[in-house]
């Protein structure tokens, strides 16, 4: 490609608005641009760079067996309902009328339309298993969309799902996935890590997220350096418990307008991991349910929500008031309705002298002794963990990190497949419900996650194997007819050798060249200048590593040809390394 025929807008100052590293990349690269909040237009630069992010997958996907599909983004709402995630979803989903009235919706993710499919065409234990896969676009209404192509309303998943007779026929479907995530994102050049995570709106039994460690992420990892425990944040448990204290009678203390645990803490003169946070949410079904954390530590919503069986959502004011008979702030277990679901963390159990709200405003209670003051339901892991406290595996400190989430793969199980009535019959004829699992990815994040790891203060890195381009060409003066000819020359030779170069035949300072060169990052550059020429050589620039190396022009090509492959190579001997199995 020459860049003067090319659509490459990149930018000389860096954009306003842009938050984290790829954000800012993408826009001052000519990568990307805003239409709306949450939805980019994907310029050709970084759409080449998607499109071989995407032959990757699909290699990896179809050497499991993966047949592709192309459902639809557009789902009517009544599929949606019988599985009830059209209400789960809540207000993350875009919804719609036809003009019949009939409510659509566009899909963030397809286990309906799969069990649909399903439900209408497997018959027998004989068509399974499958593994169907798709790459398509998403959408999901994001309250707050930020951080570029991370956190968008419109993006780009290969999903795949697979359909089983059984529990051991799911699990050899997740780890066949397993094994191909950990070869696309070795591949594409990622140094990735895996973890346990939640099955949060998805449900199933159990989940794993491929993640990227990096600032921009918005997921937390729980990570023990000693043993290698790796959970995210979400199901993370670790071994800490709140001392039990010394028993005594339970006291009622005023405490005027003191609301905060900072606040009630400091005034009564206590631990804040001894002050019990008692935190009112409803169900579904507007069930209240209360939980108790130590003070010090924040309410887990995914485990809260494992627990209490479903969606949850914190009771407001007016429920806190009308069912505790006191405003936030001043409530707690202690003479809590009868009946009340009371669910604690099980650091708390054993507790003999804590404190929380006495149902009373602008009162609390002291010397709480949990086992005797109070009817708690369960205890059980309800809290986030922090950095430094003791791992549940084997005891060593534990530290949080920060990363990109770039695949989550469930085992789904019946959930679908029974509300959606996707059956098969067995080998004994009898009707048995699909096994079913899902897997995704962000293609985007891919992207992003590169730049986010790679780049340094010039601009991106590119891995070669997912580089919009292997080469960039440029002499460095577009006035001496000599170099532009030897530049012409290469890059002939360089498209004959297979090779992708973007040319750099603008009439502009060797600088600005040099500028958008280290900004776009491909993996080589090569400088046609007046010395080289006069000694038959051209200088060749490693971007990742700012080695520069002089090459006679005549080798360029299989240099170019050999730096490429062997780069190539190694992901894919990293690939072998680690898929496993």
């Amino acid at each position: 490609m020459r860049l003067t025929k090319g659509f490459i807008p990149t930018l000389k100052e860096d954009p306003s608005g842009a938050e984290v590293i790829s954000h800012r990349i993408m826009l001052k690269g000519g990568m990307v641009r805003l239409l709306a909040a949450g939805v980019y237009s994907y310029l050709p630069f970084l759409w080449k760079c998607l499109l071989k992010v995407q032959q990757i997958i699909r290699e990896e996907m179809n050497a499991i067996g993966g047949q592709e599909f192309l459902f639809p983004a557009l789902n009517p709402l009544d599929l949606w309902d019988e599985t009830g995630r059209n209400a789960d979803f809540g207000d993350d989903v875009f919804r719609l009328k036809d003009r019949k009235g009939r409510g659509m919706l566009l899909a963030p993710t397809h286990e309906e339309v799969v069990g649909d499919i399903a439900r209408h065409e497997i018959r027998s234990y004989r068509d399974l298993p499958q593994i169907w896969y798709q790459i398509q676009t998403k959408f999901r209404d994001e309250p707050r969309p930020r951080s570029g192509v991370l956190r968008s309303r419109q993006f780009i998943m290969k999903d795949s799902y697979t359909l089983d007779t059984s529990q051991e026929g799911l699990d050899r479907g997740y780890e066949l996935h397993a094994r191909a995530y950990r070869r696309i994102f070795a591949r594409c050049g990622l140094k990735f890590f895996e973890a346990g995570a939640s099955s949060g709106l998805m449900g199933g039994t159990g989940s794993q997220e491929f993640l990227v460690e990096g600032e921009a992420g918005e997921d937390r990892a729980v990570v023990c350096d000693n043993c290698g425990y790796v959970m995210n944040e979400e199901v993370a448990q670790s071994d800490w418990k709140v001392e039990p204290g010394t028993a005594a009678e339970l006291e009622e203390v005023h405490t005027p307008d003191k609301r905060t645990i900072e606040e009630v803490s400091a005034f009564l003169d206590i631990e804040p991991q001894r002050l019990v946070k008692s935190l009112l949410y409803m169900t579904a079904g507007d069930e209240p349910v209360m939980f108790l954390v130590p003070g010090s530590h924040d309410l887990n919503e995914s485990l809260a929500m494992r627990v209490a069986g479903g969606p949850l959502r914190p009771a407001d004011p007016e429920e806190v008031l009308n069912i505790m008979g006191a405003q936030v702030g001043f409530v707690g277990p202690v003479g809590a309705p009868d009946g009340l679901r009371i669910i604690a963390d099980k650091s708390l159990q054993g507790l003999l002298d804590g404190a929380t709200g006495a149902n009373r405003d602008d009162y609390h209670v002291v010397h709480m002794n949990l086992e005797r003051d109070v009817n708690v339901s369960e205890y059980t892991d309800l809290r986030i963990v922090e950095a430094g406290e003791a791992c549940i595996e084997c005891g060593e400190p534990v530290r949080i990190i920060t990363a990109i989430e770039m695949g989550h793969i469930f085992k789904l199980g019946t959930k679908y497949s029974e509300s959606l009535g996707a059956t098969f019959q067995d080998e004994q004829e009898e009707e048995k419900p699909i096994v079913m699992g899902s897997y995704g990815i962000g293609v985007e994040r891919i992207a992003a996650a590169a730049m986010e790891q790679r780049a340094d203060e010039d601009g991106i890195c590119w891995p070669a194997s997912i580089a919009p381009y292997h080469v960039y060409l440029l002499p460095v003066n577009m006035s001496d007819e000599r170099l532009v000819g030897a530049a012409e020359e290469l890059y002939e030779k360089l498209h004959a050798g297979g090779l992708e170069v973007l040319y750099d035949d603008r009439n502009v300072q060797a600088g600005t060249k040099f500028k958008d060169a280290d900004m776009l990052g491909l993996p080589l550059r090569i400088n046609v200048g007046v010395r080289g020429q006069e000694t038959g050589v051209v200088e060749m620039v490693h971007r990742a590593t700012r080695e520069t190396v002089e090459v006679p022009f005549d080798e360029v090509v299989p240099y170019v040809r050999h730096a490429i492959d062997e780069e190539i190579a190694g992901y894919d001997r990293y690939a072998d390394e680690i898929a496993g199995g």
